[in-house]
C-alpha cells in the first residue's frame, strides 16, 4: 500500500508543470495520483477511495 498526501497546486505552479489548478493526491515522490480535486476534503475522500483505511481488528 503506498502513502498518499494532498497537495494544493496554486495557479502560478500549474503553469509551471502544465496542469489546472487545485487539490492533488501524490505518492511520497511527489508524483500526482488522482486530481484536480475542488476541496482537500474532495482529494482527500479519494485518497481513502484508492488506500482505504486498514480494517481493525476485533
Amino acid at each position: 500500500m503506498q502513502k498518499l498526501s494532498p497537495r494544493h497546486v496554486l495557479a502560478e505552479e500549474s503553469l509551471r508543470l502544465g496542469v489546472e489548478s487545485g487539490w492533488y493526491s501524490t505518492k511520497v515522490s511527489g508524483t500526482f495520483v488522482s486530481g484536480p480535486h475542488p476541496t482537500e476534503a474532495a482529494c482527500l475522500s479519494r485518497i481513502d477511495e484508492i488506500n482505504p483505511p486498514p480494517a481493525k481488528k476485533r
